[in-house]
């Protein structure tokens, strides 16, 4: 479920006014700023664009950014943009930037559905006049560029496949634990062309023949970007919010926050699953999401995360 709800007594023009004024003169309410927006569906915030644009004549995300900074503007930034328009420029950044931002290309490829990542190649066509696949095939090599391709595809069948789910199995079995050195291909082809309730039977198969979780072999078997990619996949066919309560939680474990990280699930996850991200974060971890948030962060950054993650499960 959503931890953000389009308002009930929306009235865009009424919000347009309240944000103009935050901005206006000395000084920036950055607290009336991050309680409106936070309290706003993303469709809602786009019709607040309009009016702001219609009232004042000015670009609402442009005055944002003139008046916000830090991680609290790219926050509020995310927030602003529609989903769509927000993973594809992502991706474009992720590609585009100096070296490859591979976690990006791996938690937007592995956790969208395959109607998703179709209209991510449609729109990144539209907005850059370039070919998705190509520019990720150029940015990447190996099995991890051809998972990737394949990801992009958006082929896989939807259901269960009654009657390969134990020769899948028997299989990447093989392909894993058998055979000296790894065979790659069949992991990538396996892994990427199966939906996720088919997967889900395929894992519970794997572990009776081997002994021991799909992940683990992975582990062994592969490294680096290849090795990540698979487990966001196998993760994300076992359970979607758990895989994002994991990546929230070593976004944030230990020394230094990946601030990039967590903006990018709080904005993107918000409307869509945060509720089981926070079940999940809490059956997993000693702590809630709320808590680890707060012990994590601070100044009006803090606030808007809070405010989007919700509630405290302590």
């Amino acid at each position: 479920g959503a931890t953000v709800k389009a308002s009930r007594n929306f009235n865009a023009t009424d919000d347009a006014e309240i944000l103009y004024k935050a901005m206006k003169g000395i000084g920036t309410d950055e607290e009336a700023i991050l309680q409106l927006l936070v309290a706003r569906s993303n469709a809602q915030r786009q019709q607040i664009k309009v009016a702001f644009k219609t009232l004042f004549g000015k670009d609402l995300v442009d005055r944002l950014k003139g008046e916000l900074g830090g991680k609290f503007e790219t926050l509020v930034v995310g927030l602003m943009t529609p989903p769509l328009a927000y993973d594809v420029s992502l991706l474009r950044n992720a590609i585009k930037g100096a070296g490859t931002d591979e976690k990006v290309l791996v938690e937007i490829l592995a956790s969208r559905t395959p109607e998703q990542v179709k209209d991510i190649v449609a729109a990144y066509r539209k907005e850059y006049d370039n070919d998705l696949e190509e520019d990720v095939s150029g940015d990447t090599s190996g099995h991890f560029k051809r998972l990737l391709v394949i990801l992009l595809q958006a082929n896989r069948p939807t259901g269960i496949q009654q009657a390969t789910i134990q020769a899948d199995a028997e299989v990447l079995f093989k392909a894993g634990e058998q055979k000296f050195g790894t065979d790659e291909q069949t992991f990538v082809t396996i892994l990427g062309n199966r939906s996720a309730e088919h997967l889900r039977k395929v894992f519970d198969a794997y572990m009776k023949l081997a002994g021991y979780e799909m992940e683990e072999s992975i582990k062994r078997e592969t490294s680096g970007g290849l090795e990540d990619l698979l487990l966001a996949v196998v993760k994300c066919a076992r359970s979607v919010p758990t895989y994002f309560a994991e990546t929230l939680y070593y976004a944030m474990k230990g020394a230094g926050t990946d601030d990039n990280t967590l903006i990018r699930v709080m904005v993107t996850r918000s409307e869509v699953d945060l509720l089981e991200i926070r079940t999940e974060f809490r059956k997993l971890f000693a702590c809630s999401l709320f808590s680890m948030i707060k012990g994590d962060t601070g100044g009006d950054y803090r606030k808007a995360l809070l405010l989007l993650c919700g509630g405290d499960d302590e």
